[in-house]
């Protein structure tokens, strides 16, 4: 049976005739074994106190790690969908550039195919006129001379088609602008 350093204190020692131990020896020794005891009782209840300390600081630290780790993992999953985001944004920004691209792309060829009809013609145009001129210059009526033209004759002659040329006819729109 494990004994209190009060118990040990108080404990006295049956008393027998013959050899015996001397009483005040004893007594000391008990003292001294109760004060040895005392001392480690009481370390022993500051080191409870101290173990409960740090069982407690430890829950603590547990529950603080387990909160960083939700933390990190939700911080991971947070980076992840922004770099999906991102990503999914800048394809549509390549494939919104691409179609612009294509559009314009398109516009300019367009407006090629326009310009092209175009000099083609002025260069009919230009073509007829330098015709007229070199009928002039070989004596055949002009525009103003049209007027004194006798009544049999008629200007512009509708078999000669020069003045038109191969170019193709050009409609104009409702802005003015020629459809090609």
């Amino acid at each position: 049976m494990p004994y209190t350093p009060v118990e040990l204190r108080h404990i006295r020692p049956a008393k027998t005739f013959g050899r015996g131990y001397k009483r005040a020896a004893i007594d000391e020794l008990l003292g001294d074994i109760a004060d040895s005891f005392e001392d480690v009782w009481r370390e022993r209840g500051e080191l409870a106190d101290r173990v409960e300390d740090l069982e407690r600081d430890l829950e603590g630290l547990k529950g603080r790690e387990q909160l960083l780790a939700t933390t990190l993992v939700s911080a991971e999953k947070a980076a992840a969908d922004a770099k999906t985001n991102a990503q999914r944004e800048a394809e549509l920004i390549v494939a919104e550039a691409h179609t612009e691209a294509r559009s314009i792309v398109r516009t300019a060829q367009n407006q090629r195919e326009r310009l092209f009809a175009e000099s083609r013609r002025i260069e009919a145009l230009l073509r007829s006129a330098l015709g007229i001129v070199q009928e002039n210059s070989t004596g055949e009526p002009t525009r103003g001379e049209v007027g004194s033209m006798h009544i049999g004759e008629s200007w512009p002659n509708r078999e000669d088609t020069r003045e038109f040329g191969p170019g193709k006819l050009l409609v104009r729109t409702e802005q003015g602008a020629p459809a090609g």
